[in-house]
């Protein structure tokens, strides 16, 4: 990195992965130091996560001291476009995720009338799970997540792979390998996920704007499973209404991706 860089976004550009890469390793060396020091911390993946997560963010926020613009940045995010962008994008994006839970669903729902009294695919009664470990798991999601994985795969990952393999090509590594981190239901929606946020970001040149599609995307994937909402979306009467629309969305996250790349490429 350059510390004589003092605009926020030419400095997150010139974090190398290398850098990265020592950042990670010592986060993870601390981690699991403390971990053996404070043997309670083993009883809970999720604290430990949390752990590792803190001590990379102290890196990135090592790394971009004494910067400015950041302010500006924030401000833009409430601008008619930016702020228009942002929703439609979090809406294509959040209604396609969708979309893997809604074919088996329909295909549960196509079996159990075939064949009556036999067991669904998919269970989607509540789990119990304590408040501790909800904390840490909502902390994570909303917090931690949208802040370090845009920073990881879109501000170092993506910009450094552009210099040395061109746009196109940094942005679906890049996305891959941010899309293996997820479950693997949806492992597409977030390989799409991530190519829209490679395209905002290269549009804007603003971290934010990014930073804020997954906040708002993450937030009401929690709300959603915290309140079980998926047991109405994905029963009838509204599950093929659900499915459409994840369709739907995923038609127009395709033709955003080609627009803008055109676009960009022009």
């Amino acid at each position: 990195m350059d510390f004589g860089v003092t605009d926020f976004n030419v400095r997150l550009r010139t974090i190398r992965l290398r850098e990265l890469i020592v950042a990670i390793l010592i986060a993870l060396i601390l981690t699991i130091a403390l971990s053996i020091i404070f043997p309670v911390m083993d009883k809970s993946d999720n604290l430990v996560m949390m752990l590792l997560l803190f001590f990379i963010l102290l890196f990135f926020i090592w790394a971009l001291k004494g910067t400015h613009g950041l302010s500006d940045d924030f401000s833009k995010l409430f601008k008619k476009d930016n702020s228009e962008e942002i929703l439609y994008i979090f809406l294509i994006n959040i209604l396609f995720a969708f979309i893997v839970l809604a074919f088996f669903s329909s295909l549960d729902l196509i079996y159990t009338s075939l064949y009556p009294g036999t067991v669904p695919m998919l269970d989607f009664s509540p789990e119990y799970v304590d408040p501790f470990t909800f904390f840490l798991e909502v902390i994570s999601s909303i917090i931690f997540a949208p802040i370090l994985e845009e920073l990881l795969f879109r501000g170092v990952l993506f910009n450094r792979l552009k210099i040395r393999i061109g746009v196109i090509a940094a942005m679906i590594i890049s996305s891959a390998i941010f899309a293996i981190g997820h479950e693997f239901g949806g492992i597409s929606s977030a390989f799409l996920f991530g190519m829209c946020m490679c395209i905002v970001y290269l549009k804007t040149d603003n971290i934010l704007m990014t930073i804020s599609i997954h906040f708002i995307n993450n937030l009401v994937a929690v709300i959603l499973e915290s309140f079980n909402l998926d047991a109405f979306l994905f029963q009838m009467p509204f599950v093929p209404i659900t499915l459409m629309i994840s369709i739907i969305s995923g038609l127009l996250i395709a033709l955003y991706i080609y627009k803008n790349l055109k676009l960009l490429r022009a």
